[in-house]
């Protein structure tokens, strides 16, 4: 097992519920499950949950480089929707970001998330393949 560094995106909820956005342990990298809020905390694209999914992508893509890695190097992702009718515009984004690197991915209904104005949450995990 590798040594673990801890990514911290500063949102409101990883104190409160304590954990990070992403874990790395060696060359295991874990994402949490990531909404579509901005730099101020607020959501981002009410409503769409398209312009949803890509902000989600967009803080995965970040912790992912934190960790010194990239999208291509993702390997599963999760998605939760809040309505499983606007599937087809989840996985456009998803398609889009990870279209070449085609990771296994798993995509369910909730019932909600922790903000009503949430759409979409999607959790990756990626390896690489030299620590």
């Amino acid at each position: 097992m590798g040594t673990r560094k801890n990514i911290h995106s500063g949102a409101p909820w990883e104190f409160k519920a304590g954990y990070c956005r992403a874990v790395r342990v060696g060359p295991h990298i874990m994402v949490s499950g990531t909404a579509a809020v901005g730099k101020d905390g607020e959501v981002v694209g009410a409503g769409d949950v398209y312009a949803q999914a890509k902000r989600c992508i967009e803080i995965i893509a970040g912790a992912l480089e934190e960790a010194g890695a990239g999208l291509e190097d993702v390997v599963r992702t999760r998605m939760f929707v809040t309505d499983i009718k606007q599937w087809s515009e989840v996985a456009r984004a998803h398609q889009e970001a990870f279209g070449k690197v085609t990771p296994a991915t798993t995509m369910v209904e909730v019932s909600k998330l922790i903000d009503p104005a949430m759409l979409v949450e999607i959790e990756a995990d990626a390896l690489l393949e030299d620590d």
